[in-house]
């Protein structure tokens, strides 16, 4: 299937602030990847579905109304589809993308979910929020479709991931040009994306990192990968003039030099940051306020350490 190149244009967030993906570019990258659909490159994808399948397992309720976000392919949708906790699954594309699936997919313009408030008791998104501009944003918007007591599931590319290719990309090209344009994109730590749900008005929320280490033969096998997954350089800041080849045959040099094992093989990490949070519910257990304990941490203390034997007789 053939998809239309994107023009230059630029979504800007509603705070006006200088955003840092360059949405169509994502989508249209998005959309050949979808459109390709490469089996050998679907690992990670593959991966978080089974890890969410494994989550929402745990989780002692069902879901009425259920909804995968922006996860490009319908591996998510399918799953819920197919599991018992949910009765109903709705699936939501950025317009673009939705438009050259095939399939219930719901369109939604740029960074807007199409969805009602209180509209969902559970929501997911898979390796989709490191690609948004309005992260808090978004965050919100789940949290609104949510009913009181509603889920929100996701997951998201953090800090360290692709920090070999950073590396290798940034020294090449240091090198042979004396400066070097942003090609891989920055991503966020773990402890930033728990204080987005907290602000966002999630209750509960807890944040945690999966990191997985995948070996290649050759830095073009990790940047094949990437291309089939959509997920090549869509920075805003990124240079227009197409790269040489004398830089990627030195940053593959310097890859293999750097970040590679005996047998000659490199390695790639990419650090999944699974993140959770629930709309809030008066029936959600809450922290004690501070002061408001019966026993003080001293009291605790000295009862833990006393011998049982004392005041036998």
């Amino acid at each position: 299937m053939a998809a239309d190149r994107p023009t230059d244009a630029v979504r800007h967030s509603e705070n006006d602030m200088e955003p840092l993906i360059d949405r169509p570019t994502s989508v249209w990258r998005k959309k050949r990847a979808v459109a390709a659909r490469d089996p050998g490159a679907g690992f990670l994808m593959a991966r978080a579905v089974e890890e969410l399948d494994d989550r929402l397992g745990a989780v002692q309720r069902s879901f009425a109304d259920g909804a995968a976000l922006y996860c490009g392919l319908g591996d998510a949708a399918d799953m819920l589809g197919h599991s018992d906790k949910v009765d109903k699954v709705l699936r939501v594309e950025e317009g673009a993308l939705a438009a050259s699936m095939a399939g219930d997919v719901i369109p939604a313009e740029g960074e807007t979910l199409p969805l009602g408030a209180a509209s969902l008791d559970l929501a997911v998104s898979l390796y989709a929020l490191h690609e948004i501009n309005d992260v808090p944003g978004l965050l919100v918007q789940i949290r609104r479709a949510l009913r009181p007591d509603g889920l929100f599931l996701g997951c998201m590319a953090g800090a360290g991931t692709l920090a070999e290719l950073r590396e290798s990309l940034l020294a090449a090209e240091t090198g042979l040009s004396g400066g070097a344009s942003p090609r891989v994109l920055p991503f966020a730590d773990v402890r930033e994306i728990g204080g987005l749900l907290q602000r966002a008005g999630f209750a509960l929320p807890v944040v945690d990192v999966d990191e997985v280490t995948v070996r290649y033969d050759t830095m073009f096998d990790l940047m094949r990968d990437l291309r089939a997954m959509g997920a090549t350089n869509s920075l805003v800041q990124r240079t227009r003039i197409p790269a040489s080849r004398a830089l990627f045959v030195e940053a593959a040099r310097v890859y293999a030099e750097r970040f590679s094992d005996a047998d000659g093989r490199i390695r790639a990490t990419f650090n999944t940051i699974w993140l959770s949070g629930w709309a809030p519910a008066p029936t959600q257990q809450k922290p004690l306020k501070p002061g408001s304990g019966q026993v003080s941490l001293a009291t605790a203390l000295a009862a833990g350490n006393r011998d049982p034997e004392d005041g036998k007789g």
